[in-house]
């Protein structure tokens, strides 16, 4: 960002100022005398305040003061970003769509010659992790993922669709695999004289169930849906860190230190944020300024979001157990 461009910005802001002022004494003191004093000055300020507002927002737009976009995925990744699992006083998570939807912008925004993904996640749902390191994969110019305290699972998933990943010594970075779980009712539900009736069109509909015993041949036809999961969590891994299919498997779903997952080959570089940035001022051969992509909440989204935590810390208790969701085997990464 050149000091020309600042100045310029500074004018477009300052000149739309004075003329939503003008404008307001015009239409709201001058014109119609009868009106109070008060109620004109009051007006007028309304009027400054929404046009410098426009100003400002027209004068980001025209002289952007970035070059570089970062989205964060923090916490478990979901399509809604509610915390999967019975956990008491989960926070919400990562909600996919709106990531998804800042890399996109991002991506559209002529300002941002680089994206930057910000990773802390411990790893979420299979779909909602593909749908971003799809959009970060997308992304015209240089991505690099960087990992502050944990990228595991659908975080390393994640970081396969960018072309770098950095970590910090102290991250925790791995767990290359997926897991399915249920849970198992059956003997609980006996003791309690609690039967279960099958009404089902289809061999395996309800497989799965917590209040049946799996058969031999349902346990396995849900180790082949996690089995064949895991082969594609393989293949994402070993083409986008150019790493031989075996050596990915070969870590067995494990969790390393930073350190030691750069001497895998599982991160390219150890470093603090300090040091990403310098990196892709590197990489743009210019100074780099970054600025945050991230989605607007409403007052209404945020306290709907903050009785959700909150509702969520006080039920989810021994309850959870029998009233989960809507799905019995549940999938995640």
């Amino acid at each position: 960002m050149s000091g020309d461009d600042d100045l310029a910005r500074f004018g477009v802001v300052v000149g739309g100022g004075l003329l939503a002022a003008v404008l307001g004494i015009v239409v709201f003191v001058i014109v119609p005398g009868s009106l109070v004093d008060l109620l004109g000055l009051l007006l007028t300020i309304g009027v400054v305040l929404l046009g410098a507002r426009a100003a400002g927002d027209f004068a980001d737009s025209a002289f952007p003061d970035y070059n570089v976009a970062e989205v964060a995925v923090e916490g478990p990744i979901t399509r809604d970003g509610s915390t999967p699992g019975p956990i008491p006083g989960g926070a919400l998570g990562a909600t996919a769509d709106d990531v998804v939807e800042q890399i996109e912008q991002a991506d559209e925004d002529d300002a941002a010659d680089a994206l930057l993904v910000k990773l802390d996640t411990p790893g979420g749902q299979v779909v909602p992790s593909d749908d971003i390191r799809r959009a970060a994969a997308d992304f015209d110019g240089p991505t690099v993922a960087y990992a502050t305290d944990v990228c595991a699972s659908g975080g390393y998933w994640i970081a396969s669709g960018c072309d770098e990943l950095w970590a910090r010594r102290g991250s925790i970075v791995g767990s290359i695999g997926v897991i399915g779980s249920r849970v198992n009712l059956a003997d609980l539900a006996e003791n309690l004289g609690v039967s279960y009736e099958r009404f089902a069109a289809g061999k395996y509909k309800d497989a799965g169930m917590p209040l049946k015993e799996l058969s031999e041949d349902e346990r396995e036809y849900l180790q082949g849906l996690i089995d064949g999961f895991y082969d594609d969590f393989v293949e994402r891994v070993a083409d986008g860190r150019d790493m031989e299919p075996e050596a990915v498997r070969d870590t067995e779903a494990r969790v390393y230190l930073g350190d030691d997952a750069h001497e895998l080959g599982l991160v390219d570089s150890i470093g603090t944020r300090d040091d990403v940035e310098t990196h892709v001022e590197d990489l743009l051969d210019t100074e780099v300024s970054v600025r945050e992509f991230e989605p607007e909440k409403g007052l209404a989204a945020r306290l709907r979001g903050g009785a959700t935590a909150v509702a969520y810390a006080a039920g989810a208790g021994v309850a959870s157990v029998f009233v989960d969701d809507d799905h019995d085997f549940r999938l995640r990464l």
